[in-house]
């Protein structure tokens, strides 16, 4: 059966802004949950202390929980090589980082949709520098999965392959055992895409998950594809919501990836009103992993 993770998208201003909540603080919070892991962010502002790394390890596994995978964001399509050597080199540091921490799963993404970027030159640098982290990755037994991502808080551009038929060509593109895909179906609607469609074309590839939820605070869903068209940021109609009570379809979903007999991790990537939504939201998903796989 999958096991469930939390990440605290609620608190990453306190985590990693302005440092007004500890990670001790928050690890502490999600101990009460009925998951069995906390996914890691490389941006916490405790984390660029290395001697940090083992203590939370152990905090985390003294609440019966571990680390599973790290969130990050390499930006691998920038046309100076000298930038994405050093892109490359962050990458391999959140590798250690995640090696570190316990967990065998660390995201890549492709990069930033620059303006003068072209469709087979994006490819190609996102590609070719996934291919120079995963020998080293392999090393240490870790995963780099690549999501169907949005944007990073910090990019001027959104993400280069966050339209479902560049994002499967990437993936395609690359064939590695230690590669994967980090499916996220919130990230489709943002794509304009449908999440089931994309589940479907990518699913023997998945091996971790994002859960979240969004809905339309007014409008139609033809109305939000007609918004995403050239727009750059966050439709305002479509907002976080508690999952289970949004646009995802969450029976299709785990059909299929029970389909392709997924056992991975899927991190529940919502709470944004606090932890008694996020606690609502783990009581639905672990309900739903018991309907369809036991």
């Amino acid at each position: 059966m999958p096991k469930l993770a939390v990440f605290p998208k609620a608190y990453m201003q306190e985590l990693c802004k302005d440092g007004t909540m500890s990670v001790s603080e928050w690890i502490n919070m999600a101990g009460e949950l009925e998951v069995d892991g906390l996914e890691w962010y490389s941006g916490f502002l405790e984390m660029e202390d290395r001697e940090n790394w083992t203590r939370f390890r152990k905090e985390v596994e003294q609440q019966g929980k571990e680390i599973p995978m790290l969130c990050c964001s390499p930006d691998f399509t920038h046309p100076d090589p000298e930038f994405r050597a050093k892109e490359i080199e962050k990458q391999k540091h959140w590798i250690d980082m995640i090696d570190e921490l316990g967990g065998r799963y660390c995201r890549v993404l492709s990069g930033q949709r620059r303006p003068e970027l072209s469709r087979e030159e994006g490819i190609r640098l996102a590609a070719e520098s996934i291919e120079e982290c995963l020998p080293y990755a392999a090393k240490r037994g870790i995963t780099l999965i690549l999501e169907n991502h949005y944007k990073d808080d910090f990019w001027k551009y959104p993400e280069f392959a966050q339209k479902m038929e560049l994002f499967c060509e990437l993936v395609d593109r690359i064939n590695h055992p230690s590669f994967g895909v980090n499916y996220d179906p919130s990230n489709a609607f943002l794509a304009g895409d449908d999440p089931v469609e994309l589940l479907k074309k990518v699913s023997d590839r998945v091996v971790t998950m994002h859960a979240s939820d969004r809905y339309l605070k007014q409008g139609t869903i033809e109305d939000l594809r007609n918004e995403e068209a050239g727009v750059e940021g966050y439709a305002e109609r479509l907002q976080h919501g508690e999952i289970g009570r949004g646009l995802n379809d969450y029976d299709a979903i785990f059909t299929e990836l029970k389909r392709v007999d997924f056992d991975g991790w899927i991190s529940i990537e919502d709470g944004v009103e606090g932890m008694d939504q996020l606690e609502r939201s783990v009581t639905f998903l672990r309900e739903k992993l018991d309907q369809y796989w036991e």
